[in-house]
């Protein structure tokens, strides 16, 4: 994991549904619109529909460690980005998995004077037009072999992967597997994948899941929660094995999941913790031990097979497979009409609101319990913008609030409202505030899908 500055998470509403909704296709049009959206656009997955995944054997995962530490002792003890322990590692997944019947596809790329390499895994079957990706860096430091950073991620995916072969898994999303190279030195791989889709290719992705350190020896049980349909279908399963969890913080866009954020495609993922101290009141929940790093090791020689937790590491190999059973095999939903409008509106530096309007028209009954609204806000300091959706009646539901620790640029989100008590017809507006000085921005697109 590529840790650097504290980044703030977005806030989303939990919603009890755990579906998934995809990434959109841009519009050319500027105006507001109604138009069916394309299969990837509003593609719901209903987790009461959905197969029963299995259990993932920590025996296996630990054998892939196991695996990638040797590789790592072999080639001057790392796996790092342009070193022949990298490369040796993308050659053993492959193997795996094309043993196992995926089509597998390695990607090359250029950085720091060195090649380096993507691996996808495609199942075949699902609709080609709904893509689950779940997804790893599989490279380390140049300190160390990397077995929690990121073997761990990189084993739990692999190993889910070769269990929907087992399962001869019929789905009915198409599923991608995907290990990123050079994530340790900013996210270039996963980067230059998403960044060389193109653009038809990218709106078929649904939803990207990622996994950055799931074994950490004094682990916290992390979830992303940058989209709450995603976020739901990792708490629930935790909340069945009585686990709590609590919103990942520490890296929150400093891994492989922010390449594809980055481009307005649904994220979610799990994380155990880096360099960070556990609090007392998170080992009383948890375990472990107070005053200490999550990960003592982290981005250190002494990240060996011996840094890892082999309950945390299960308990998180067990919610991937989760996560790829209830999302991929659920029965999924004609997608709705999209309403977007695309024309630009200048956001005034700490200034007033400013709003973008939607005409829904032609419908019958109230808006959705869950509501997606697809939010594309161009701006140099996202902390700044306060985000609201303003119902025909005029009830704001906010989306997003302002934050001093959120350094980040934009705001590119798809947020669930429950709009259930409001009429589906009429005007809807994205309200829009900078409320601090310095940086502007303004508001790119932004759509309701009903």
């Amino acid at each position: 994991m590529k840790l650097s500055a504290p980044r703030r998470t977005a806030a989303a509403a939990v919603i009890a549904l755990a579906g998934l909704l995809g990434a959109a296709a841009p519009s050319a049009g500027a105006a507001s619109s109604a138009a069916p959206a394309a299969p990837s656009n509003s593609a719901w997955t209903s987790t009461a529909q959905a197969l029963a995944a299995p259990d993932i054997p920590l025996a296996n995962v630990k054998a892939h460690l196991t695996q990638l530490q040797s590789i790592a002792t072999a080639n001057g003890g790392n796996r790092a980005h342009g070193r022949p322990g990298y490369k040796a590692s993308i050659d053993y997944v492959k193997a795996k998995l094309d043993a196992a019947g995926f089509t597998t596809t390695v990607q090359q790329f250029t950085s720091g004077g060195a090649i380096g390499y993507n691996l996808t895994a495609d199942w075949p079957g699902g609709d080609p037009n709904q893509v689950l990706m779940a997804g790893a860096h599989l490279d380390s430091v140049t300190t160390g072999a990397g077995i929690n950073d990121n073997g761990s991620g990189s084993a739990g995916v692999l190993e889910t992967a070769l269990a929907v072969s087992r399962a001869q898994l019929q789905t009915t999303k198409h599923l991608r597997f995907a290990w990123w190279g050079a994530e340790e030195l900013g996210l270039i791989g996963s980067r230059y994948y998403v960044n060389n889709l193109p653009a038809a290719e990218r709106a078929k992705i649904s939803g990207y899941l990622n996994f950055d350190m799931i074994g950490s020896p004094n682990p916290g049980y992390f979830v992303y929660d940058d989209n709450a349909a995603l976020e739901a279908v990792f708490k629930s399963y935790f909340s069945g094995l009585g686990v709590p969890t609590e919103i990942e913080t520490e890296g929150d866009g400093r891994s492989d999941h922010a390449s594809f954020k980055n481009v307005g495609i649904a994220v979610g993922g799990l994380f155990t913790g880096a360099g960070r101290t556990k609090t007392a009141a998170q080992a009383q929940k948890w375990g472990g031990t107070s005053g200490q790093a999550f990960d003592r090791c982290y981005h250190s020689s002494c990240d060996t097979t011996a840094n890892i937790n082999d309950t945390a590491l299960d308990r998180n190999s067990d919610a991937i497979a989760h996560a790829i059973w209830t999302l991929g095999t659920g029965a999924t939903n004609p997608p709705g009409d999209v309403y977007e409008n695309a024309a630009d509106v200048a956001i005034p530096d700490n200034g007033p609101a400013v709003t973008s309007t939607v005409t829904v028209s032609g419908r019958t009954g109230n808006a959705p319990a869950a509501l997606p609204v697809a939010v594309d806000v161009k701006h140099t300091w996202r902390g700044d913008v306060v985000a609201d959706l303003v119902a025909p009646d005029g009830t704001a539901y906010r989306l997003k609030n302002s934050s001093s620790n959120d350094s980040a640029d934009n705001v590119i989100d798809t947020f669930t409202v429950d709009a259930s008590s409001e009429p589906a017809n009429g005007d809807w507006k994205l309200r829009v505030q900078d409320v601090a000085s310095q940086d502007t921005g303004y508001i790119d697109s932004w759509k309701l899908t009903f």
